[in-house]
C-alpha cells in the first residue's frame, strides 16, 4: 500500500515526471495472428471425448491432447475457477507473468496462454469467451484474470493463523497428487500461479490493492481454449464462490464447474504445434569462457 502520508517532499518537477507518457512494455503486434474463422470452423463435427465435473472446495484434473478443445463451464451458479496448466510430461508450466506482460491484466478470446521459460511457447488460445460483454467496468475490474496468484493456506495462515485446507492451491495439489500418483511434497512444487477463470480482479488506483467482487458469470457461460501443445490441466472452483466477499472459507455459496474436452474432425485450417523458443540459451557466456 501506498503510504497516505510521504515522507519526503515532492521535488519542484514532480508535475513533469508525473507527466510523462508510458509506453508498452512489449508490443504483441509481431506475434502469429490467431485464425479466430477457422478456430470457430473446426468445431463443426467435433466429438466429446471427455468431462470432468469439479465438486465445489475442490479440485479435478483433465488432460487434452495438441489440436483438441477444452471448455470451463458454469453449471451451478456463480463460480469462480483457478485454472493450472503443465505440458504432458511436466516440464513446462503456465507462465501467467509473462502471459500478463504480453496480453494485460485480464485475457479473453483470442489471447494465449504462455509457457515457463525456456520454452516459452503457447500453451493454449483462448477460442471462445461468452464473458466478453463485461470489458472493464466503472471500478476498473474485469474478468479473466492473471494477476491474482490463487488463494493458498500459507497466506490464509498468515493472516488469520488458521488451518484451511480447501484453497485453491491445497485443491490443486491434492488433485495433482492423486491424478498422477505423487506424494503432495511432489505435487505442490509444481502448482503455479494461475488463470481466474471467472473471477472478477482489479487494482485500486488509490491503494494499488488487489480488488475483487461478485463474478457474472452465469450457469451455462463458459471459457473455451484450443491445446497448443499436450496438455495436464487442474482446475480448482474456488472456496470463494463467486468472490464476492471472501475467499478460503466454508462461508461462501459454492458451486461445481465442468471442463469438456472436444476432438475436432480434422485439425483447425493452418494449425501448427507451436516450437519453443529459439533463443540459444548460451546468455553471453564466451565461448572461450563458458559459465
Amino acid at each position: 500500500m501506498k503510504p497516505q502520508h510521504p515522507t519526503f517532499p515532492e521535488p519542484d518537477d514532480a508535475a513533469a515526471r508525473r507527466a510523462m507518457s508510458p509506453v508498452t512494455c512489449y508490443p504483441a503486434d509481431c506475434l502469429p495472428a490467431v485464425d479466430l474463422a477457422a478456430l470457430g470452423a473446426a468445431r463443426d463435427g467435433w466429438q466429446r471425448i471427455a468431462a470432468v465435473t469439479v465438486p465445489p472446495r475442490d479440485a479435478g484434473c483433465f488432460e487434452v491432447p495438441a489440436g483438441h478443445f477444452f471448455r470451463i463451464s458454469s453449471i451451478g451458479g456463480p463460480q469462480v475457477g483457478d485454472l493450472n496448466l503443465w505440458s504432458a510430461d511436466l516440464s513446462e508450466r503456465f507462465y501467467s507473468g509473462k502471459t500478463r506482460a504480453l496480453h494485460g491484466t485480464h485475457v479473453s478470446t483470442g489471447d494465449r496462454l504462455w509457457s515457463s521459460f525456456p520454452a516459452l511457447r503457447p500453451m493454449a488460445t483462448i477460442t471462445a469467451d461468452t464473458l466478453d460483454w463485461y470489458g472493464f467496468d466503472a471500478d476498473g475490474l474485469s474478468v479473466h484474470d492473471v494477476i491474482g496468484t490463487r488463494c493458498d493456506p500459507y497466506t490464509h495462515n498468515l493472516l488469520t493463523g488458521g488451518q484451511y485446507h480447501h484453497c485453491c492451491h491445497s485443491n490443486l495439489t491434492r488433485a495433482l497428487a492423486a491424478h498422477r500418483g505423487l506424494t503432495l511434497e511432489q505435487a505442490e512444487t509444481h502448482v503455479h500461479d494461475v488463470l481466474n477463470v471467472f473471477m472478477c480482479t482489479g487494482f485500486s488506483r488509490r491503494t494499488g490493492q488487489y480488488l475483487m467482487k461478485a463474478s457474472p458469470v452465469r450457469p451455462g457461460d463458459y471459457l473455451e481454449f484450443l491445446a497448443e501443445i499436450d496438455l495436464l490441466g487442474a482446475l480448482s472452483a474456488c472456496p470463494g464462490g463467486d468472490c464476492s466477499a471472501e475467499h478460503s472459507s466454508d462461508r461462501a455459496s459454492c458451486h461445481p464447474l465442468l471442463v469438456e474436452v472436444f476432438r475436432p474432425a480434422a485439425p483447425p485450417r493452418g494449425w501448427l504445434a507451436p516450437e519453443v523458443s529459439g533463443y540459444d540459451r548460451s546468455h553471453g557466456a564466451r565461448p572461450d569462457n563458458p559459465q
